[in-house]
């Protein structure tokens, strides 16, 4: 399974070739890197990399999915973007209300739609549900609007940042 990583601002994807033991094989942006993995105490890391020895402290972060690292000499901000890290930074961003199209971010399954076209909504009503990654996320709007179309029915698959339905 593949992985983006941002480390410090900067991503890489990052994947899984083989584990043995304490043994992995990753792959970094497509280059190979074979190393010993230890834990030495909960939160403190051994990596054995061409006979070099590096000690690393890994430290849950704030939000989900992020993590300091620390070495002997640097530290670094690291956060895994899977599907489901990047589904739910776009669902807590949520700005899809300050646009004329509310959408998903995910590619998913209509499963109800609670509005036709001309109708008014107030701020907090939801407007669509979608089931995506198993889950059934309510979009709802922030302000009151008017439903101008909607582009899809229920049990349409669609795709993600397609626009669902059109607000004035």
């Amino acid at each position: 399974m593949a992985l983006e990583i941002n480390i410090d601002g900067k991503s890489s994807n990052v994947e899984l070739l083989g584990k043995e033991e304490n043994k992995y094989q990753v792959s970094i942006d497509g280059k190979i890197y074979n190393v010993d993995v230890a834990m030495v105490e909960k939160g403190v890391y051994s990596v054995l990399y061409k006979n070099k020895s590096f000690n690393v402290e890994l430290v849950r972060g704030k939000e989900p999915k992020t993590y300091i690292i620390n070495t002997l000499y640097n530290s670094y901000d690291i956060s895994i973007l899977d599907a489901e890290a990047k589904y739910l930074r776009s669902r807590k961003d949520d700005d899809m209300d300050d646009d004329d199209a509310i959408s998903s971010p995910m590619p998913g399954k209509v499963v109800k739609i609670l509005v036709k076209t001309g109708d008014k909504v107030k701020a907090g009503d939801t407007v669509i549900i979608i089931s995506a990654m198993k889950m059934e996320s309510e979009y709802k709007v922030k302000r009151d609007r008017v439903i101008k179309n909607v582009m899809v029915k229920e049990g349409d698959i669609i795709d993600g940042n397609q626009p669902l339905i059109i607000v004035e």
